[in-house]
């Protein structure tokens, strides 16, 4: 059990909030920053809230100050894809340096941000292989506002802590799509594209396959990468797995649910003219088709983490849903 003070940054975020869960239950004290804690944000008794936006210096200093550790889960995915790129840009980029910044004059020991596997996938293909911690996504290829959002953040976070010489370490944390148990009706874009496969949402599953990883292993691999001597200055890469498919998760709640979830695919044609009126769908056209194989096997081997099968996480990602009338 530890004393030490940890913020975690963004702690209204279905992330944020396992971390939270996460480090009391290892006896951390716990401070968390919201946008607006007067919409009435629960957090667990004894965690403090402070006020504090990506966007502006507002609250950082006091957040920080006398904090041993920062967890930057803090971040922008919108379901939507925005007009402008820089609605994404701006608070990825200036929002890490800006918390980076501040944990380095309070004399944090080591800060762990939370990227995405959208800085390692995408904007260099073809991929010959497994993506690893290795790969970089490419920005100036055409990979979308938010792979390049969170690609430029992260570049930028590892400049400046190597600008800073030692005074701080770094550690990143690159989950690819989140799902597991929801808290409340914050919810993860990926976590609304479960949501919407069980309430009848789909007619029918895209053609497309993605890697996915639990929300509370996310959490565990942010407290590791945290505490362990051998997190500092290393990216991990968090997947339960390698890639499955719509159809597979849709057989998978379907069995060991029995609910009426698709299982039939619809053809690509039909995605493609369907992103025309409904943007939710854009983001998933460049998908279809596309595997990309991916493996977290340094998380494992390094820091000793073990994440759940991703079928007992679809299916508890379900039932919070239910839990909280969501469906």
């Amino acid at each position: 059990m530890s004393n030490e003070l940890v913020l975690v940054t963004g702690g209204s975020g279905v992330l944020g909030a396992h971390c939270i869960n996460a480090l009391l239950a290892q006896g951390y004290r716990v401070r968390t920053t919201v946008r607006d804690p007067d919409k009435g944000t629960a957090t667990p008794a004894g965690v403090q809230v402070f006020a504090a936006e990506l966007t502006n210096d507002a609250g950082w200093d006091e957040a920080v100050a006398g904090c041993d550790f920062v967890l930057h889960t803090a971040s922008l995915f919108p379901l939507v894809v925005p007009e402008h790129e820089d609605d994404l840009m701006i608070p990825a980029r200036e929002g890490a340096l800006r918390v980076l910044r501040v944990a380095l004059a309070a004399g944090v020991k080591r800060v762990v941000l939370t990227s995405s596997f959208a800085a390692i996938g995408y904007g260099n293909d073809p991929h010959p292989g497994i993506f690893t911690e290795a790969d970089w996504s490419n920005p100036e290829a055409e990979i979308g506002a938010y792979p390049k959002s969170k690609t430029l953040a992260e570049r930028a976070a590892w400049d400046f802590v190597a600008g800073a010489g030692a005074g701080m370490e770094l550690a990143t944390i690159n989950p690819v799509a989140i799902i597991g148990p929801v808290l409340g009706p914050r919810l993860s874009t990926s976590i609304r594209l479960v949501q919407r496969m069980v309430s009848g949402g789909m007619p029918g599953l895209p053609k497309i396959s993605l890697p996915l990883v639990d929300v509370r292993d996310v959490a565990d691999l942010h407290v590791l990468a945290m505490s362990s001597v051998q997190g500092a200055r290393q990216r991990f890469l968090a997947t339960s797995g390698d890639a499955i498919s719509m159809q597979e998760m849709g057989q998978i709640l379907r069995g060991r649910l029995g609910s009426k979830i698709p299982t039939r695919s619809l053809p690509d044609i039909l995605i493609r003219v369907a992103a025309r009126w409904m943007p939710e769908l854009t983001d998933l056209v460049p998908r279809l088709g596309v595997v990309k194989h991916v493996s977290s096997a340094k998380a494992e081997r390094i820091l000793g983490w073990n994440p759940r099968p991703v079928g007992d996480s679809l299916v508890e990602t379900v039932l919070s849903l239910k839990k909280f009338d969501l469906l």
